[in-house]
């Protein structure tokens, strides 16, 4: 894979694809760091652990967009966590869409983070982004539903993004492109 590069380019389907089952692990890894996050700022009052886990799953998600995807963190473990299982590939433009939202949402967390250190006033700004990333990481880890890729397809419908020429696929042609 060169730079920059989400996915790899199949060539018999035409566009790039992402394993959905190293996806779905990938989610799953950054659900785990989204509760830890979470049970430390809002149950324990433990705020400084919340800029250190927001700051590296916003990193994961930079180096996933704009490096490498195998190269992020979370996807490169989960890569080995289902290395015996067979992949099942799906398109990667709109999995790259839903991981810059999760790069919008982590990086509004870990800004705000900040601020909370000093001032618990943001409490519910930070709490409110955490949960949407918890409630979209968790969708899409158990159930295999990506709000990113339907947020994606709805823009298209929308006229806000280009159709695509070739329909990538997705989970189960849940959000495919008609």
């Amino acid at each position: 894979m060169k730079i920059g590069q989400f996915g790899r380019w199949d060539a018999t389907l035409g566009y790039a694809v992402v394993d959905e089952r190293t996806m779905r692990a990938s989610a799953g890894l950054m659900l785990l760091l989204g509760v830890i996050a979470m049970i430390n700022g809002f149950v324990l009052s433990n705020y400084e652990v919340i800029p250190y886990i927001s700051g590296f799953m916003m990193t994961n998600f930079l180096i996933g967009i704009f490096v490498n995807l195998e190269w992020a963190p979370t996807y490169f473990i989960a890569k080995r966590i289902v290395a015996k299982q067979t992949p099942l590939y799906i398109g990667a433009v709109q999995k790259r869409f839903a991981w810059g939202l999760g790069l919008l949402l982590t990086t509004g967390v870990f800004v705000l983070s900040f601020f909370l250190l000093q001032d618990v006033s943001y409490f519910e700004n930070v709490c409110s982004l955490c949960l949407w990333c918890t409630i979209f990481v968790y969708l899409e880890s158990a159930f295999g539903i990506c709000v990113g890729c339907k947020l994606y397809f709805l823009a298209i419908r929308l006229r806000l993004l280009k159709e695509p020429e070739i329909r990538p696929n997705c989970m189960g042609d849940a959000c495919e492109v008609k």
